[in-house]
């Protein structure tokens, strides 16, 4: 059986956790190393809390986008894209600046993964998984048969799944309140999510899952207007112990926790 390990390391204001499955070459060290370097750079350019960073000084500093790094333009095209697609249930420019937290942490982290891009073509490496902050982008070797298995923790009981995962190659992000508290807040009016509620999405990119869980859990339970746009492949929305499952731009399922016992 292929080996495993697990190499963690701070960015962001969180940590990445990069999981290989495969012997631990001097290959496989410089891709991690290469990973985590594409991370901490993409924080630089893009962290809201440092005074020096691109957007930072996009912000304070009345500068235009061509004055920045390219990086910048990029993003802001996909938030430009995304505000239009969620019907503004996402809007990077909300607070009268541009802010795309929302998307940027899995833009970064598909980036970052591609680092193992031969690794992977060649056989070198099984399977490699890069999870920041929970979010996680999970990759196989064409010749492998590995299959990623993940779960989805219930965000209030504690110790408990809500859903589990499997598929071989894309992304899972979740969005909600249970790990950081209220700190959504609908762009379209301004206001703080009120209640508990939780979104995951899977996508072929973690670009796109992050994005769109964040809009599912900004449009809660009883909004799924958006859906029919969304380019994602399933997920779930929970909220006040009910839950909503949709798979291929269709609702599956609806059901209350007590049917999980």
């Amino acid at each position: 059986m292929t080996g495993a390990f697990t190499v963690v390391e701070p960015v962001m204001g969180t940590v990445a956790s990069i999981t290989v499955l495969g012997e631990r070459t001097v290959a496989v060290e410089h891709a991690i190393a290469a990973c985590v370097a594409r991370l901490r750079d993409d924080e630089r350019v893009f962290s809201t809390y440092r005074d020096d960073s691109d957007i930072s000084r996009l912000r304070d500093d009345a500068l235009e986008l061509g004055d920045l790094d390219p990086r910048v333009t990029e993003v802001a095209e996909l938030c430009r894209d995304l505000r239009e697609r969620s019907g503004g249930r996402f809007d990077a420019h909300w607070r009268g600046w541009f802010d795309p937290t929302g998307i940027v942490k899995g833009w970064s982290t598909d980036a970052a993964a591609r680092a193992f891009d031969d690794l992977l073509a060649r056989g070198g490496i099984e399977a490699v998984g890069v999870n920041v902050g929970g979010d996680m982008r999970l990759r196989t070797a064409p010749t492998s048969d590995h299959v990623w298995r993940i779960g989805v923790a219930h965000p209030t009981h504690e110790g408990e799944l809500l859903a589990t995962v499997r598929f071989v190659d894309g992304a899972v992000a979740t969005s909600g309140t249970s790990e950081r508290g209220a700190h959504l807040i609908d762009p379209r009016t301004g206001v703080h999510l009120s209640g508990p509620v939780s979104a995951t999405v899977i996508a072929d990119d973690l670009t796109t899952a992050d994005a769109w869980a964040t809009v599912a859990a900004i449009a809660g339970i009883d909004d799924l207007d958006w859906m029919p746009v969304a380019p994602v492949a399933s997920g779930l929305v929970w909220e006040h112990g009910r839950t909503r499952r949709f798979a291929g731009r269709m609702e599956v399922s609806a059901f209350r926790d007590a049917l999980l016992d």
